[in-house]
């Protein structure tokens, strides 16, 4: 899911407390009950995310390193909210693709999470278009990637950056010309964009 980049680098990849935040009361406010978080970490936006759903709510979440995780777990559990999530670890896409081919997922999920590996974005879209709801949000982060979207070509750029800063531009495109869904970019965090799937 998400990618290591080692060392003293590794905070890089937790969610910030302003957008677990938003997060929380975003999900409050369309009263998700189902959800599925691809990209786990040490749990800092599933905990935001556990703490807002109802006690019989649910999150699928799945990273490809279960030690991160566990880091982070008995903060959930003592705060009571480990039973609302299953967690996988491993590759999402093989998990989402089985799901579409059972065929009881479709349309399942309230609400969406996506904070993996950002070369892997569009190919996340592809399948969870078909798992959210009509009128459910799937949310991206990282989508202003440390600001490098805007940056012009040239422009110095650490080595990680300026690798998934293509990939995250191809999503953002990709994104803006989806009919099925509607979308809204905020500057929280390291930038985050809410697509609310309408067809």
């Amino acid at each position: 899911m998400k990618s290591s980049f080692g060392g003293k680098n590794r905070n890089l990849m937790t969610t910030s407390a302003d957008e677990g935040q938003f997060l929380n009361m975003l999900l409050k406010l369309i009263n998700a009950k189902n959800t599925m978080e691809i990209g786990v970490f040490t749990g800092y936006s599933l905990l935001a995310t556990a703490m807002a759903l109802p006690d019989d709510g649910k999150i699928l979440a799945m990273d490809i390193n279960r030690d991160n995780y566990e880091i982070g777990l008995p903060v959930i559990e003592k705060a009571g909210l480990a039973h609302k999530i299953e967690f996988r670890e491993g590759p999402a896409l093989p998990v989402l693709d089985q799901m579409i081919e059972d065929g009881k997922y479709h349309g399942s999920y309230d609400f969406i999470f996506v904070d993996a590996d950002k070369d892997n974005y569009l190919n996340y879209h592809k399948r969870l278009i078909d798992l959210v709801k009509v009128g459910g949000v799937i949310g991206y982060d990282n989508t202003l990637w440390n600001g490098s979207v805007v940056a012009p070509p040239d422009a110095p750029l650490r080595k990680y950056v300026r690798y998934y800063r293509d990939f995250v531009l191809e999503l953002n495109k990709a994104l803006a010309a989806d009919p099925r869904i509607e979308i809204c970019q905020l500057p929280v965090g390291d930038g985050i964009t809410l697509c609310r799937r309408i067809s």
